[in-house]
């Protein structure tokens, strides 16, 4: 079939656009040309400047030759094809004198990529923004650290494809435990290495399944057959003993849990067992189960990962009320405890300022404390906020002065959290910066930090 015939306005305009696009690509190919021959000359004279020592009369003559050929032809702006001889020109003599520097291997490329990526990661780190993962429930529930998610019966548990979802939405990692005999569930507690009221060893184990750590295990009975499970050591395992065992209906709460114990405690509730070597007071919990089946079912949920501003610190005075992160190093019994780590709390107080715990409430130079929502919601007990409890240094009726270049910080979950009010003032070098990001994980607190 034929082409239908040209209009007028097409005759006139087919030939001037055909002659616009001819220009344009000419144009553009010679600027290509000349922008990639000037890359070649800056790798021509590195080669120079790096290896004349070690070339020959010959070699040097020969690649400062060809060197100077590109030079003129790219000063003339001379035809991209005369540039690409001249080019190929050099390129052949760069083979024979540019040893190490051209041509290079993939693997030589590749570790000068990935040296230089770390190079620049660490400078963003140190001086910039650094990553921090909260690791305990001190800030909670402004920052959650590592919490569980406890599954009554099998099969509210996630099959295989909901896990590895929350894997990589929430950081979950699963714990499932059956019964290695058949009996009531027995929880010890105490013992020598315990960070709370359940049992517990501390063992070797490995992070991200490479790294060596420590771990903490802990220990069910079912009659005198041990059940373990190992988690990180910043884990609150009573968490999920309470809500599994003890406090199902009431929701956890250190404070509820201790008065739960105490009663069982009073009433004979538990059997003597030798738990780890140690003669340990089991608590008994009512529930009988068969060997293999189900005793407990939970999910470890990774504790928020944030961004944190070092810069800000350096050209503004920290401001009360703003999340608050510091080194350890120099607060001596955190680091007795802990050796030199990051802490994240909330800051109280600056050089000069009175504080107090009244009530829920803190108390800053004699005016009810403000800054953060935080301080608010303590103070009314809304929400999931628990309210500051008047402990160590802040014991009623004391009053803390803030030294000059200290600071005083506590955390959002004051009965839950070890703080200023039992090792003190963050010493003003210490302070580190200030949360900037929730990046991980996907929970309503990923975004910019509260």
């Amino acid at each position: 079939m034929a082409a239908p015939p040209l209009s007028f306005i097409d005759a006139i305009y087919w030939p001037f656009h055909r002659s616009i696009r001819f220009v344009r690509d000419l144009f553009s190919t010679d600027r290509k040309m000349r922008e990639n021959a000037a890359n070649w000359l800056e790798l021509a004279e590195k080669v120079w400047h790096f290896r004349r020592d070690q070339l020959d009369a010959k070699e040097s003559v020969e690649l400062l030759e060809h060197i100077k050929d590109v030079r003129e032809k790219l000063a003339a702006r001379a035809t991209p094809e005369k540039l690409k001889l001249a080019l190929e020109s050099l390129e052949d003599v760069l083979r024979r004198t540019g040893g190490a520097i051209y041509p290079k291997s993939a693997l030589v490329e590749n570790v000068e990529f990935f040296l230089v990526a770390a190079i620049v990661i660490l400078g963003i780190r140190t001086y910039f923004v650094q990553p921090f993962k909260i690791p305990t429930n001190s800030m909670w529930p402004t920052y959650n650290g590592m919490t569980p998610e406890i599954f009554a019966k099998p099969s509210d548990e996630p099959g295989t494809a909901a896990e590895a979802m929350r894997a990589v939405a929430f950081g979950a990692w699963p714990h499932r435990l059956d019964a290695a005999g058949d009996g009531e569930i027995l929880v010890p507690v105490g013992g020598a290495e315990n960070r709370g009221f359940t049992h517990c060893r501390v063992v070797p184990g490995r992070s991200w399944l490479v790294f060596p750590t420590k771990l903490r295990e802990y220990t069910l009975l079912v009659d005198d057959s041990p059940t373990r499970v190992q988690v990180p050591m910043d884990f609150d395992f009573d968490w999920v003993m309470a809500s599994a065992f003890f406090l199902p209906r009431e929701g956890y709460s250190r404070e509820k849990l201790i008065a739960e114990l105490e009663r069982r405690n009073k009433a004979g509730d538990y059997e003597m067992r030798r738990v780890d070597g140690e003669l340990l007071k089991c608590f008994r919990t009512g529930i009988r189960v068969k060997k293999g089946e189900r005793i407990l079912s939970f999910d470890e949920l990774t504790g928020d990962q944030l961004f944190v501003d070092r810069v800000s610190y350096h050209f503004v005075r920290p401001q009360v009320g703003s999340g608050f992160v510091f080194r350890t190093g120099h607060i001596q019994s955190l680091v007795e405890e802990y050796g030199d780590q990051y802490f994240v709390k909330r800051l109280i107080g600056v050089p000069g300022d009175a504080l107090e715990v009244q009530g829920t409430g803190v108390i800053r130079n004699h005016a009810p404390i403000t800054g953060a929502d935080a301080f608010d919601a303590n103070a009314h007990q809304r929400g999931k906020y628990p309210g500051y409890v008047a402990m160590g240094l802040l014991a009623p009726g004391s009053t803390v002065n803030v030294p000059p270049r200290s600071y005083f910080a506590m955390g959002d979950n004051s009965p839950n959290s070890q703080d200023g009010r039992y090792w003190g003032f963050v010493p003003a070098k210490d302070v580190v910066g200030r949360p900037l990001f929730v990046y991980f994980p996907f929970t309503q607190h990923w975004g910019p930090a509260r």
